[in-house]
């Protein structure tokens, strides 16, 4: 019998493919790196401790919470509310429905937030001065009846509501309601079609059908795009200087450093606080992600330890 061994291929001694292009950028990055953190501790201009002592001035922190959070709040409950409304108008098999909703969507997505929020702080006071809100031509009912109120039940001053958060609310929100539809239509799109008429056949309305079975299963696509819209807004409350809103984060630190003298602290106070609420909004919506995203091809570390248990036991 022959010796078959000796015809067996020797160890392989491989080698890494080398990547100096690699190490090339490593260098470069912490060359970088090295010059930006010796001119932020090198240079007294940034003036780091006032920046801190900023960032817990109570016009900042007012700003912050009154202007920042709420208006970010506000105008993205009202924006995904209002959109997924648009987005299921987009899809419905009524043409006029359909119309509507498309014209919302392309007049809103193409008129720049800073102009929109401009056209209602100043445009709406200047057009109208006030909205009286009652039964339509109230006057000449009244006269007709011989009564003496025109039956107007309410008188909004536009040029006083213009500047406060409200109308930055309704601004910011009415945009993004429209980009809110396209990604609430996307999600719905991406909902197997069998999963809606599964349940029409089980006897669930066309309105049932979507609350229960196809919105619950779109969130896996809708909840990503939607906190990268939360954290663009609480950005976008910045331009609530255009109405303008006075009690908001940016306003009050250009407020500060104008007064200062000291533009580039406050700048910088300002800087933190959005860096740190969004940080906050992106960890919210990691998890956000990991619970909607359960059963779509993606394991837990405690399903992958018991399927490779159950692999090694047999």
């Amino acid at each position: 019998m022959s010796d078959t061994t000796s015809d067996r291929p020797g160890p392989i001694h491989a080698r890494p493919v080398p990547h100096p292009g690699r190490w090339i950028a490593v260098v470069v990055i912490l060359v970088l790196v090295a010059m930006m953190v010796s001119s932020f501790v090198t240079n007294p201009r940034w003036d780091f401790p006032f920046a801190l002592r900023v960032m817990n001035y109570n016009p900042i922190l007012e700003g912050l919470i009154r202007g920042t959070l709420v208006g970010t709040a506000g105008a993205m409950v009202l924006g995904v509310g209002l959109g997924v409304v648009v987005g299921v108008m987009r899809l419905s098999t009524n043409p006029v429905l359909r119309g509507v909703a498309f014209a919302y969507t392309w007049f809103f997505r193409a008129i720049p937030r800073y102009v929109l929020l401009t056209l209602l702080g100043t445009g709406l006071g200047y057009l109208y001065g006030s909205f009286d809100i009652g039964a339509p031509f109230g006057q000449q009912i009244a006269k007709l009846l011989g009564l003496s109120s025109d039956l107007t039940f309410f008188t909004l001053d536009v040029n006083q509501f213009s500047s406060t958060i409200g109308m930055g609310i309704i601004g910011l929100g009415l945009s993004e309601a429209a980009y809110m539809a396209e990604i609430a239509r996307a999600g719905i799109l991406s909902v197997d079609r069998g999963q809606s008429e599964a349940a029409m056949a089980l006897g669930m309305s066309s309105g049932k059908t979507m609350r229960r079975v196809v919105l619950p299963q779109a969130m896996r696509v809708i909840v990503p795009p939607t906190g990268n819209e939360t954290i663009a807004m609480v950005k976008d409350t910045s331009l609530l200087i255009a109405l303008p809103v006075t009690n908001e984060l940016f306003f009050q630190a250009e407020a500060i450093g104008s007064r200062t003298l000291k533009i580039m602290p406050t700048i910088v106070a300002a800087t933190a606080w959005y860096l740190i609420v969004c940080s906050v909004l992106m960890v919210g919506q990691y998890f956000l992600e990991r619970r909607f995203g359960r059963g779509f091809g993606q394991t837990s570390p405690g399903n992958r330890m018991r399927f490779l248990k159950i692999g090694a036991d047999h």
